[in-house]
């Protein structure tokens, strides 16, 4: 006979926070966000800790470049999806990585007598507006002249002269030698009116670049999500089929941090995988998922993860649960998992963060996961929707809307994440659809973030841990669900709108 668990399968919208005492202390000011990532000893930080509690999903309508990059400027870390040639998902990781840096290898080189038409090529490949001329094409050749999107135009200059005839010598340029430090290096960007001063060894060879445009970066997102080098960083998927062969390259790329990506993480392939790659590659961090109770999280902590992913069908592109009768309500998911992780931690002296992916419909939902002891989320519709992401943006008679499917639709072909024993999906679990337009993404997730340091301060909390460790929640009825909302006739008035 099957084992019926007796508790509801409840989700977010079925609770509500009470509020806590507020002092006077507790402002959204002085709010921190910061949380761990990956495993680490109880009491001790995190080898990596988020500034924000943001992930994005391992989807292809989702974690682009572009929108790691802007995730990652926020304190938050994105997972370039897998669903792609091994060498492609590599080089989305170096295009992150290469993004901004206090020094910055070069991506962007050319020799002197290249064409300005292949100029043209690089710098259109890799999106940065300044390149460097050494003697090789290399970005650790003997450097002799930058040339920048200034000093020539497709249109005005001859695309097959030689890109020495528009670049700025070595002689003409500001330099500086190997000793010098960031501090020291920016200040000369100001001091001297310049826009990028390359480091160079004692024989004149590149080492790095520092930009003006990095200052100002890091000044407009103080909170930025860089590694030791001042690099941004990002996470990239794996799966459970060439795990052998995709992670050697991602850590070639520089990758920060690995995650497995299955509609279902409780098996043996997940395991193995997890185990082989904790034992060939220790030093990069690897979470496992997804699962929805306590025991499954235990099977992944114990075989090497991370961290752990909680939610199977929660998403709002995924039908898993229509297809297949499985999943759980990602409110009791969290609960269940955070309790084990607790226990988990109590018995071997190890935290194991957890990541609620899924269901998180409203800006609320995530104080809720958060609250019931997720210690990250990770959201896709909610990314989705912004210019970072992948989907086309397409005009409708209401407005704007983006492109979003499902890695379960047949449009993802993402055949192997759901192992329906063939070359291919058997049946769709996840859809194909469109999502409102939401702008850019650093505007909407400092919105979000906003009322999330709001409702913890009325829950009397400034920190992520005070927040589950006393935060409090009520079950919600029909009736007080429907009690929650606006329930006049809203008026429209110029330049206001209503959401």
């Amino acid at each position: 006979m099957a084992k019926i668990i007796a508790e509801v399968s409840r989700t977010f919208n079925e609770f509500l926070l009470l509020p806590n005492r507020t002092r006077t202390d507790c402002s959204a000011a002085a709010v921190d966000l910061r949380t761990p990532l990956v495993r680490h000893i109880a009491g001790e930080p995190s080898a990596i800790e988020l500034q924000s509690p943001f992930t994005s999903a391992i989807m292809q309508a989702v974690s682009t470049p572009d929108l790691a990059i802007a995730l990652a400027r926020n304190g938050g870390l994105s997972f370039l999806h897998h669903n792609q040639p091994i060498q492609d998902q590599a080089a989305a990781v170096r295009q992150v990585k290469n993004f901004k840096a206090g020094f910055v290898t070069s991506d962007t080189n050319v020799r002197p007598d290249d064409s300005l038409s292949l100029l043209a090529d690089v710098m259109r490949r890799t999106g940065h507006s300044t390149a460097v001329v050494t003697h090789d094409g290399t970005a650790t050749g003997r450097l002799l002249g930058l040339v920048t999107s200034r000093d020539f135009h497709p249109q005005r200059h001859d695309l097959d002269g030689p890109v020495s005839g528009r670049m700025t010598a070595i002689a003409d340029l500001a330099h500086a030698g190997p000793d010098i430090t960031l501090s020291e290096a920016n200040a000369r960007l100001w001091d001297e009116r310049l826009d990028c001063l390359p480091v160079l060894d004692t024989e004149g060879r590149l080492q790095h670049l520092v930009f003006r445009s990095d200052y100002t970066d890091n000044k407009r997102f103080p909170n930025q999500l860089v590694d030791a080098a001042k690099r941004l960083r990002v996470g990239a998927g794996i799966n459970t089929h060439d795990y052998q062969e995709r992670v050697p390259a991602l850590l070639e790329a520089g990758v920060d941090a690995l995650c497995f990506d299955s509609s279902d993480g409780y098996s043996d392939w997940q395991a193995q995988a997890l185990t082989w790659v904790k034992k060939h590659y220790p030093e990069i961090p690897v979470g496992g998922g997804n699962v929805v109770d306590g025991e499954a999280f235990t099977f992944l902590a114990e075989a090497g993860a991370d961290f752990v992913k909680v939610g199977v069908g929660g998403g709002s592109i995924c039908i898993t649960r229509d297809q297949k009768g499985i999943g759980r309500g990602q409110a009791s998911a969290v609960l269940d998992v955070a309790a084990a992780r607790d226990a988990f931690r109590e018995r071997t002296g190890e935290y194991v963060p957890i990541c609620s992916d899924g269901g998180l419909v409203h800006d609320y939902h995530v104080a809720l996961a958060l609250a019931m002891g997720a210690d990250f989320v990770m959201m896709g519709r909610y990314f989705a929707r912004f210019d970072q992401a992948a989907g086309a943006k397409l005009p409708t008679r209401d407005g704007f809307v983006k492109e979003y499917w499902g890695e379960g639709s047949n449009r993802a072909r993402n055949w192997q994440r759901y192992g329906q024993g063939g070359q291919g999906l058997v049946f769709e679990e996840g859809v194909d659809g469109y999502v409102p337009y939401a702008g850019d993404l650093n505007e909407g997730l400092a919105l979000t973030m906003a009322k999330l340091k709001t409702t913890m301060v009325s829950c009397g909390s400034s920190t992520l841990p005070a927040f589950q460790s006393t935060a409090r929640l009520t079950l919600v009825s029909d009736q007080s669900f429907q009690e929650s909302h606006a329930n006049v006739a809203l008026r429209d008035t110029p330049g206001a709108t209503v959401s």
